[in-house]
């Protein structure tokens, strides 16, 4: 028997001619690290205001599933989730930069994930302890500078590395920390010099560095300067040559992508539709930007349409680079 309140619903709705839906499944979104950090962060944020403007307002529950820079939650994805709108994916945003390395154990192709839409782009920066003899992007080019890495997949140890191969900086590259705060703490330590780290976590997590000049903001990996750091060169100013340009270019490329929300591929097109749709009404919430002016982090959004159509293009050009990108990656940790 119906509950009373469901059997008055339902008359109501006949009434009036109105639909009833049935209540929502609880949707899943899968973070591409651990706790803490910008994927971990954002991804909870969105967990806790897109429901509002799903049909149905269905729960929705973030899970963090870390390993091999994100390529284990984009298997996930990809492969096992269901195909019902019900599981989401955040984390690296250079899944496509992966996939064109031909990574060993990645099995998706980005372009075929179903993008949902970004809430930020990420601006990524190269530092160094005030302590350090490599003050400038100049310096790294003539001595050696260690530098704390996470996962050997990570855009956080793959930017660095291609410099070395492309610009012949020195950065030698210590993977194996547990995430940025971790390589923030070890160079804090004088354990390594200096970290690649988001800006957006660095201005917020440690301004006191800033404010105080405890550390050298060396590069940052963009296609142009970010607003707030128009004295920090680009890695791809400092290209030398106009392949130098194009092969850092898709090294940065990521930074468009940024903290982005994405679904498995065979998703019904409708359903696809909705969650973009959600996810631009989320983007409006009074309560959504409240608490992004409270966090003071970055906030840039884009449509998942516009996302799709960089990595639809993207994956055009890998045929082209693939063998240059491998041949790079290939190389020494240290631009010797």
């Amino acid at each position: 028997m119906l509950h009373a309140a469901r059997l008055a619903l339902l008359v109501s709705a006949l009434l009036t001619g109105g639909a009833v839906h049935a209540e929502e499944k609880p949707i899943s979104i899968y973070i591409g690290s651990g706790p803490g950090g910008g994927y971990d962060l954002y991804g909870r944020l969105v967990a806790r205001h897109i429901g509002r403007h799903i049909a149905g307002a269905p729960a929705v529950m973030p899970q963090n599933m870390p390993g091999a820079g994100s390529i284990t939650m984009a298997n996930f994805i990809y492969n096992v989730a269901p195909k019902d709108g019900t599981a989401l994916g955040i984390g690296s945003p250079s899944l496509s930069l992966l996939e064109a390395l031909n990574t060993p154990g990645l099995r998706f192709e980005t372009a075929k994930l179903n993008w949902i839409g970004r809430m930020a782009s990420i601006t990524n920066v190269t530092l160094s302890w005030h302590k350090s003899a490599v003050k400038t992007l100049d310096d790294a080019l003539a001595r050696k500078m260690v530098i704390g890495a996470i996962s050997p997949n990570s855009p956080l140890t793959q930017l660095p590395k291609a410099l070395n191969s492309v610009l012949r900086t020195q950065f030698e590259i210590v993977p194996g920390y547990a995430d940025s705060n971790a390589t923030l703490l070890a160079m804090e330590r004088g354990e390594v010099d200096g970290s690649t780290v988001s800006w957006d976590m660095l201005r917020n997590q440690k301004a006191e560095w800033l404010r105080d000049g405890k550390v050298n903001l060396l590069v940052q990996y963009t296609l142009e300067r970010a607003r707030d750091l128009p004295d920090v060169p680009t890695a791809v100013e400092a290209a030398r040559t106009p392949e130098e340009r194009q092969v850092i270019s898709i090294y940065v490329s990521g930074a468009d992508v940024g903290y982005a929300l994405f679904a498995p591929p065979g998703v019904a097109a409708e359903r696809v539709g909705a969650l973009r749709k959600a996810f631009s009404d989320m983007l409006t919430d009074e309560k959504l930007l409240t608490e992004v002016a409270k966090l003071g982090i970055a906030f840039d959004p884009a449509p998942g349409e516009k996302l799709q159509d960089i990595l639809i293009a993207e994956a055009k050009t890998y045929p082209e680079v693939r063998d240059r990108l491998k041949w790079l990656n290939a190389g020494a940790e240290t631009g010797r």
